[in-house]
């Protein structure tokens, strides 16, 4: 299978199916020097393993990183980082019944296509479990760009038809809630809609919104290899991410020039920065200076304890009822995800960026 690696100076490569004995991830490029230990990345794992509430799947997984390698006496050493994290609480007999069926919303169908053969215990290497490597890559990269002076905040910004208006948000309600929401009055109310969907047997979507704070300006690259690309890239590879948007998004479609552009002007320091950042932090492919800040669209979970109509490998029509432990929503758990694979471009596009001038050069080999 191709496509498991991730980035171009600073690289992921996640391996490991849901039902397998373990997942993990091999980070490579990380510099040597940076303190890291097991319970740092596991303060990150603990925020999108299961069983976290009412919300989530019930399968009871620690989710406990162990560092194979790259790390010595509390830092890393500039060698590969090979990170595992060992299933405990699989139940593949809840599969069996389904094993020769196309779920809808899954990638059943097209995994057999591809490659003729599917582990169809929980989705194999498409289940939502192969996210752990991306998260732990992402605490790396996190401690990476906290050395710099750069740092992520993410959260839920709407779950089914419950958004949060931008100056409604209380950050420091984040982590008081399990839904990841800024507000906790539209928490309550995204919470009580999920309990009436639970209650009809189906699911829910929602928003992640991602600001990145402290960038310096010029990080990324024109044409092709932009850093909003990059990023669309990364936070679009999550499996149950559908929509994504830098700064107004989808909304400059109803704008015009005079209120869309951003005016420049000198601060008080003499530093250039914005006046409004309806961009998004990102000008021409490059980073401005100023929060960047980016949505992923999540979709319903797929799996669903109502009955739904498709197809078996055989060619018939069936009607099937998916049994086993499923998340009524996503969203909550992917936030830590967006997250994660937001620090892992940055990080790689400013590794980049380091012969990007003669006189940077310079100044660091001289």
């Amino acid at each position: 299978m191709a496509g498991s690696t991730f980035g171009t100076f600073f690289t992921i490569t996640t391996w490991g199916e849901s039902h397998g004995p373990a997942l993990g991830v091999v980070v490579d490029g990380c510099p040597a020097g940076i303190p890291l230990t097991s319970d740092y990345i596991q303060t990150f794992l603990d925020r999108r393993k299961p069983g976290q509430s009412k919300f989530t799947t019930a399968r009871k997984e620690s989710d406990s990183v162990e560092i194979l390698s790259g790390v010595f006496e509390g830092y890393t050493t500039g060698t590969p980082i090979s990170l595992i994290v060992r299933n405990t609480d699989q139940r593949s007999h809840d599969y069996s019944k389904i094993k020769d069926c196309y779920r809808p919303g899954h990638a059943d169908y097209t995994f057999d296509q591809k490659y003729g053969v599917r582990d169809y215990r929980g989705g194999g290497r498409t289940s939502g479990r192969e996210t752990i490597g991306r998260v732990a890559g992402g605490a790396i990269a996190c401690r990476i760009l906290e050395a710099l002076g750069i740092h992520l905040t993410t959260y839920t910004k709407a779950i089914g038809p419950f958004s949060i208006p931008s100056d409604a948000y209380d950050y420091s309600a984040i982590n008081e809630n399990r839904l990841y929401m800024p507000n906790q009055k539209y928490a309550e109310q995204a919470s009580a809609y999920l309990e009436s969907c639970i209650r009809e047997q189906d699911s829910s979507g929602g928003l992640i919104e991602c600001m990145i704070h402290g960038m310096p300006s010029g990080i990324g690259e024109p044409v092709f290899n932009n850093l909003d690309a990059a990023l669309a890239k990364a936070v679009m590879s999550i499996g149950a991410v559908k929509g994504f948007e830098i700064g107004d998004g989808f909304d400059v479609a109803k704008a015009t020039g005079k209120n869309n552009n951003d005016a420049f002007r000198i601060g008080a320091d003499g530093s250039v920065s914005k006046e409004t950042n309806h961009a998004g932090g990102i000008l021409g492919g490059m980073s401005d200076g100023s929060d960047i800040i980016l949505r992923a669209t999540i979709k319903p979970t797929p799996s669903i304890s109502a009955t739904q109509h498709t197809v078996n490998k055989s060619g018939e029509e069936i009607d099937i009822n998916i049994k086993g432990r499923h998340d009524p929503i996503i969203v909550p758990r992917a936030v830590v995800v967006v997250e994660s694979m937001a620090a892992i471009t940055i990080v790689d596009a400013m590794f980049a960026n380091m012969s990007a001038r003669m006189d940077s050069l310079e100044r660091f080999y001289k």
